[in-house]
């Protein structure tokens, strides 16, 4: 590895590593921010899920001002204005000006997140690339686990604010390594940028993703709301597409999805995302509720899997570049497969130690097989000058497929919940509360039930409900280990 690699290589470990790890670690501050703020449940949830929601919108112009203004002019931008905006966040007086100032954030990360893939793509030749991705990759996932970490200690230390105050000195150390350290790169053509391709995009993927948020929420208003918002996000990505197809210089060149490898991984990671996102998110509640455990014991069952998935991924990234994506990209998702299709039977038994924990270092094997070659895959299924928007196309997929599971397969849970429930034999009126509760809504005993027959019904319920769920994710990415499989053509074998 050169100086220049190196240097290229820890500055988007550092500025990739601010983003993802910001996306989790404010979870562990809501209550005390709640509590200094005067702010209400939902302002909060808007200053979590408002990070994300701009995220995801801003992706695709994030990679393709990375690809018209240069890579490394852009990347320090987004960490620029990421480092403001966590200042502000740190000095915030009121849950508005959290919610905006997270939104700004997730802005500065649209620009650095599509930038950092295709920075190392544009440094690290092809033979050498998925080692890079993979030390990239393992880094930012140790970041994402460890965020909650440090911001639990940083909040009895001191106060929710340093969670958002530590991130200007990373940020500044970041900027100085890519402006001083990393040459701007030629880019392959000075055309203008395409405003109005990038206003149909933001605002498609913005809707898109707004109206997956609020689908998940109970209110009716609020899923009629949602079902609008998808509908007008799916017209503007539509018309997206149209002007993409008729402009001279579009700021997604539509060839790209010409390129087989390019389709087969962007689907590859709609499914898999899909798959993952669904059962990680309903495990921990489905643990809590079904089996007794406390809040912290659920959460640290996700340790082994990130060190599983951040250990693996180097060697991920190896295999890439020995043996080409196909074999990984179809060996690490049926790995996760497998264990998404014994999370159910694993969580029945509710052994910390011989069930849960097994199974979610399967499934972290699985992933850290998959995750460099799947960028790696990426990068170089993109033509030169186009790895910046490749990349965030990708991004903006891999959020958008965990947003709709999460939206989508609390249905799944509660068929599978409401067929258990039915074949319990309980009194009538302890059934008819079992009845009308649903996984995830405990049931209120009846004056004069059994409460301790009627929690054991609701527990068994559960699980039925949870194991529906996790073979419907199993089987979504086991299809994802056949798109591998057929798109990625065939195994070439590298020199060392």
């Amino acid at each position: 590895m050169t100086p220049q690699q190196f240097r290229v290589l820890i500055a988007t470990v550092l500025g990739s590593s601010l983003a993802f790890a910001d996306g989790s670690i404010v979870t562990v501050a809501i209550p005390k921010m709640r509590e200094a703020l005067g702010a209400t449940l939902s302002q909060m949830q808007w200053a979590s899920n408002g990070y994300t929601l701009v995220l995801a919108a801003f992706l695709l112009l994030g990679g393709a001002a990375g690809d018209r203004y240069g890579l490394r002019r852009v990347f320090a931008a987004g960490i620029a204005l990421f480092a403001c905006a966590s200042l502000a966040c740190g000095l915030v007086a009121s849950p508005r000006q959290l919610i905006v100032a997270r939104a700004v954030q997730g802005f500065g990360g649209a620009m650095m997140t599509p930038g950092s893939l295709a920075l190392l793509a544009a440094h690290f030749p092809e033979a050498q690339r998925g080692r890079a991705i993979g030390a990239w990759a393992a880094s930012t996932s140790i970041a994402a686990a460890l965020g909650p970490l440090l911001g639990g200690w940083l909040i009895d230390q001191a106060s929710w604010r340093w969670i958002f105050l530590i991130n200007p000195p990373i940020a500044a150390a970041a900027f100085a390594i890519a402006i001083s350290g990393i040459a701007e790169l030629p880019r392959a053509e000075e055309k203008p940028m395409d405003w109005l391709g990038a206003l149909l995009a933001v605002c498609g993927l913005g809707a898109l993703t707004l109206g997956l948020t609020l689908l998940g929420q109970p209110r009716e208003a609020a899923t009629s709301t949602a079902f609008w918002l998808g509908a007008a996000g799916v017209v503007s990505l539509a018309l997206f597409l149209i002007w993409e197809a008729r402009i001279g210089a579009p700021m997604l060149p539509l060839r790209l999805f010409r390129i087989r490898s390019y389709c087969g991984v962007n689907a590859l990671t709609l499914l898999l995302y899909f798959a993952l996102a669904g059962a990680i998110f309903f495990l921990p509640s489905t643990l809590i509720e079904a089996d007794g455990w406390s809040a912290a014991k659920a959460g640290s069952i996700f340790m082994g899997f990130t060190a599983t998935l951040a250990l693996v991924s180097r060697f991920g990234g190896g295999i890439a570049d020995r043996f080409g994506v196909r074999l990984p990209l179809t060996l690490g998702p049926a790995l996760t497969a497998l264990g998404l299709a014994l999370l159910g039977p694993a969580v029945a038994n509710g052994d910390y130690w011989l069930a849960v924990i097994p199974n979610m270092l399967l499934i972290g094997l699985g992933m850290g097989v998959t995750v460099a070659p799947l960028s790696t895959a990426v990068m170089n299924s993109a033509p030169a000058g186009h790895s910046g928007v490749a990349s965030g196309v990708n991004n903006a997929v891999a959020r958008v497929a965990g947003l709709f599971a999460v939206a989508s397969l609390g249905a799944v849970a509660g068929f599978g919940f409401r067929g258990a429930a039915g074949a319990i034999s309980l009194p009538e009126a302890p059934r008819a509360a079992l009845l009308t509760s649903g996984f995830g809504q405990s049931p209120v005993a009846p004056a004069g039930a059994d409460a301790a027959q009627l929690a054991a019904a609701y527990a068994q319920a559960t699980l039925a409900g949870f194991s529906t769920l996790a073979l419907v994710c199993a089987i979504v990415a086991a299809l994802s280990a056949m798109v591998g499989f057929l798109t990625l053509g065939r195994v070439t074998p590298r020199s060392p």
